[in-house]
């Protein structure tokens, strides 16, 4: 049944954001914490991609969270020579985490979230005006 379907679909993308959220929000949390000692690196930010399945029982794609990768991308430096962590130049290693890009992706996710939410309401009421129709 197509309604079946339509709900597998919504109920997948929404697994896949919230995961995708969990991701962010560690993100988030780790932007500006620093390494434990000068030879220590910082938190390397995480970025989360998306697998696609074949699901036989409803015929439907499902999307779902795939590998957790690490950005590569440099680290961001900090001038705090009182700080453990720092080195010789009296510079610390700071996550290379973007606070803005993280909400921005926060609010991404939640617009995605929401759109799943709303495909499984309006999915719904089509079932239920389906059945009153057949009554």
């Amino acid at each position: 049944m197509e309604f079946m379907k339509s709900l597998s679909i919504a109920v997948s993308g929404l697994k896949a954001q919230s995961g995708r959220m969990r991701v962010i929000a560690e993100n988030i949390a780790n932007a500006d914490s620093a390494p434990s000692g000068p030879n220590a690196e910082p938190y390397r930010r995480k970025i989360p991609t998306f697998s696609q399945h074949f699901d036989a029982e409803t015929g439907a794609t499902l999307v779902g969270t795939g590998r957790v990768r690490r950005d590569p991308s440099a680290f961001r430096t900090k001038y705090d020579p009182g700080n453990p962590a720092a080195n010789a130049k009296g510079e610390v290693l700071m996550p290379n985490v973007n606070s803005l890009i993280e909400n921005m992706d926060m609010r991404e996710a939640q617009r995605s979230y929401e759109a799943n939410l709303n495909m499984i309401s309006t999915t719904r009421k089509m079932i239920s005006r389906t059945l009153e129709i057949l009554k």
